[in-house]
């Protein structure tokens, strides 16, 4: 039962990160799954719910288990290498999926949907997203601490500098696949803005 639903989740996730949530119909899963209607409604009780178990597991829960990861005494470097490993989780998850036209957009477009239109998803979202900055918070602490980084610095504000970089990644620009390479420069540049000379 468990592998059923596991492969329900894996099609219509790459369904929807094709598509679009909105553009996807319950006849589109069960065509793409070759499952019927009946079939479906026994592991999920609607589209609605399905759409919901592919986004906790796609985004929510591979962002928790990379915070949870983090350890303690983190600095900065640490932070990076955490959210990196995150991003690159979901770049291999994305890129596994037969059709190869998946970008950020694509990915940005569903999670917009899932955090407006649900607002569970939203809460834990937000809950993600405030661990996060304290992660931030408390590694340039630590930094500041071991004379790392600048002790001039808002770490308020260069906290949330550090949430935004990802969150406002998009390299669309017609590329096929996702590539996070750009966005572990710009953490890596912002960081060496932050160190001691």
């Amino acid at each position: 039962m468990k592998d059923r639903k596991e492969y329900i989740i894996r099609r219509a996730m790459e369904l929807y990160a094709i598509k679009g949530y909105q553009n996807v119909s319950i006849t589109d899963l069960q065509f793409a799954l070759e499952m019927g209607r009946g079939t479906l409604y026994y592991y999920f009780k609607d589209q609605d719910e399905i759409f919901q178990a592919c986004m906790e597991r796609y985004f929510l829960e591979p962002k928790q288990r990379a915070l949870s990861n983090v350890p303690n005494e983190a600095g900065v470097d640490d932070i990076i290498a955490c959210m990196m490993a995150y991003l690159h989780s979901l770049e291999q998850a994305l890129l596994s999926f037969e059709v190869k036209t998946i970008n950020t957009s694509n990915v940005n477009n569903l999670m917009f949907t899932a955090y407006s239109k649900f607002p569970a998803l939203h809460r834990k979202a937000q809950r993600l997203a405030l661990k996060e900055l304290e992660l931030w918070r408390k590694a340039l602490y630590h930094d500041q601490r071991l004379g790392l980084i600048r002790r001039d610095i808002d770490r308020e504000q260069i906290a949330l500098m550090f949430t935004h970089i990802k969150d406002s990644y998009d390299n669309g620009l017609g590329q096929t696949q996702m590539d996070f390479s750009l966005l572990e420069k710009t953490y890596s540049e912002f960081h060496k803005l932050l160190k001691n000379a």
